[in-house]
């Protein structure tokens, strides 16, 4: 009845839920779909509008050209027809100026030049239109000496005191090809620069060497534009980096006018290598851009707006679900109730058994302990006594020197003795830290040389294979040898009932460094519980079953690996693989 009433409660509970995932996606959807939508329309619109305004400034930049073009053309032609003028070549024959300033003002008033000079032989201005540079001399500029150079029209630009440049067309009056004056005619460009400046941020003309010398920027004359461009005052650095910083949406400008990024658009001049370029902003092109996407993100939000009411509609209608629901789930809460009581008391009785079960670990834990020291402890105290007798032996035959080699050796068990008590407290806790790079062959020969008193009260045939080269591993060496003892101890008392005992000992290095000990003894019987603890075959008082237990629990803490297999001629097979040290490794560690 419970299991049907909670089935029950989770079916109508899911339903909610799985319009509240679709709600959700539904509002996500259009959220992603949104934002794709006016990413498409800035990047589309901005090309679009970046294109026509393009457009419309090389339009400008080609009216702009015709107009200085048209300019400088008709003005050139005003200095050839007064060098034929029967007045002025009089007046400079005569020395007689008084009409002639008058003459060149009504000239000029016809003409619509600037400016109008007469120069003498001399280079000293007799007539002017401005009547306060009469008397002034003229000798030494480029207008008065190209024209004395040649025979045509000359253009010249020459800069002014004031700032800016002054652009004139000269020519020499000539009689009987005797040159006896001559006329300037100045051309009035700079009229252009403020017409210009109302329709694009700034308008250039450059030379032919690439020097600004017309520009809506009066401080950019006499530059290049790569110089003009790169003038700027902190505060136009500044709004320059927050510009870059601060639109995600903007095109990548063609250059940077004032700190603001700017569309660069150039057309040539077809006089002297003249060349135009303008250069604008695209805040219109931003403008326009963002007022579309204004309406697109306006009508995403109505349209999310209506999504939020519909399901508030929804949410609604859910919660009177839930009120009606309500009831049964007091029902479900008394039951649960009930239930939750119902395992504390479990949990209670499973913390009493816990506890029971752990006590009974440790009680195991310390009688394992006790029979692993004495275990342990065995084999250094009989050779201790073998080298007792053997020392007092010696000590009656007078050969003191022997006998305190034998006491040496006694003093390294006990050392051994205090380092398989530090072995075993390691053991507990499953792991040590003494590791540094040992030779293998050391670990062997050390082992054989501890097992020396055991092995010569047998007749048992050891054959030792061990490589040239040394055989590096990282590993505790106490340990790493206490391991090769047991398995040598394991090995004699296996081949006790053999006719022939033979020990094999084979250590190789490849991709592991394997020590290899190989017996002919009666085999293994119970290759699964090997390996547990008080598990053995010898009779009582010969061993409690904890060596290659404890064998197997320390090659595991070097990071190897410890099996036993019955050999095909009968016998036991033991392996310790251990990773090997190169000798990079070696030298990092």
């Amino acid at each position: 009845m419970d299991r049907a009433g909670r089935d029950d409660h989770s079916g109508k509970a899911s339903v909610p839920r799985g319009r509240n995932w679709i709600a959700r996606g539904i509002v996500g959807a259009l959220v992603v779909i949104a934002v794709i939508l006016v990413w498409m329309t800035n990047d589309i619109l901005s090309q679009r509008f970046t294109e026509t305004t393009r457009n419309r400034a090389e339009l400008r930049l080609a009216l702009y050209s015709g107009n200085v073009l048209s300019e400088l053309q008709r003005t050139s032609v005003v200095p050839l027809l007064l060098a034929r003028d029967p007045a002025l070549i009089a007046a400079l024959q005569t020395n007689e100026y008084t009409s002639t300033s008058q003459r060149l003002i009504s000239l000029q008033t016809e003409i619509g030049a600037a400016a109008m000079l007469l120069l003498d032989v001399d280079g000293r201005v007799v007539a002017a239109t401005d009547r306060s540079l009469i008397g002034s001399n003229m000798k030494a500029a480029p207008a008065f000496v190209d024209a004395q150079r040649s025979q045509d029209t000359v253009f010249s630009v020459n800069p002014r005191s004031s700032g800016g440049y002054e652009f004139t067309y000269s020519r020499a009056l000539t009689t009987n090809n005797a040159m006896i004056g001559v006329i300037v005619v100045e051309v009035d460009l700079n009229k252009y620069e403020k017409s210009w400046a109302g329709f694009s941020d700034a308008v250039v003309v450059t030379d032919s060497e690439g020097k600004i010398v017309l520009s809506t920027e009066p401080r950019w004359r006499g530059l290049t534009l790569k110089e003009a461009l790169a003038v700027r005052d902190a505060p136009s650095a500044i709004q320059r980096a927050w510009d870059v910083t601060s639109d995600w949406t903007r095109i990548r400008p063609d250059a940077y006018l004032r700190g603001m990024a700017v569309m660069k658009n150039s057309t040539t001049i077809p006089f002297r290598g003249w060349k135009l370029t303008s250069f604008t902003r695209y805040d219109s092109i931003r403008e326009q851009v963002n007022a579309v996407l204004a309406l697109e993100i306006m009508g995403f939000a109505i349209l999310l707006a209506l999504t939020f009411y519909i399901l508030s509609r929804r949410a609604l209608s859910q919660s009177v679900e839930a009120r009606k629901e309500s009831a049964e789930l007091r029902q479900l809460n008394a039951r649960l109730q009930r239930e939750i009581a119902e395992r504390e008391k479990a949990q209670k009785d499973l913390a009493v058994a816990e506890q029971t079960l752990a006590q009974s670990s440790k009680l195991a834990a310390l009688g394992e302990m006790a029979a692993a020291v004495s275990h342990e402890l065995n084999q250094p105290l009989a050779a201790m006594k073998t080298y007792l007798a053997g020392a007092r032996l010696l000590l009656m035959r007078k050969r003191g020197d022997e006998a305190l080699s034998s006491f040496q050796r006694i003093d390294d068990l006990i050392e051994r003795m205090g380092a398989i008590t530090r072995q075993l407290k390691s053991y507990a806790r499953k792991g040590g830290t003494a590791f540094e790079p040992v030779d293998a062959r050391l670990c062997v020969s050390t082992a054989l040389s501890m097992m020396e008193p055991q092995l010569k009260t047998r007749a048992v045939r050891i054959t030792r294979t061990l490589p040239r080269e040394p055989v590096m591993v990282m590993a505790d060496r106490i340990r790493f040898e206490q391991v090769i003892i047991n398995l040598l101890r394991n090995a004699l008392d296996a081949t006790k009932a053999s006719a022939d005992p033979q020990i094999d000992i084979l250590l190789t290095a490849g991709e592991t460094a394997t020590l290899t000990v190989r017996d002919n003894g009666h085999g293994i019987k119970d290759l699964d519980a090997l390996f547990e603890p008080f598990y053995t075959t010898k009779g009582p008082g010969e061993g409690v079953g904890l060596g290659l237990a404890i064998s197997s629990g320390i090659v595991k803490d070097l990071g190897g690996r410890l099996t036993a297999r019955n050999a095909d001629g009968g016998g036991a097979v033991f392996e310790v693989q251990l990773p090997i040290l190169s000798r990079d490794i070696e030298a990092a560690e």
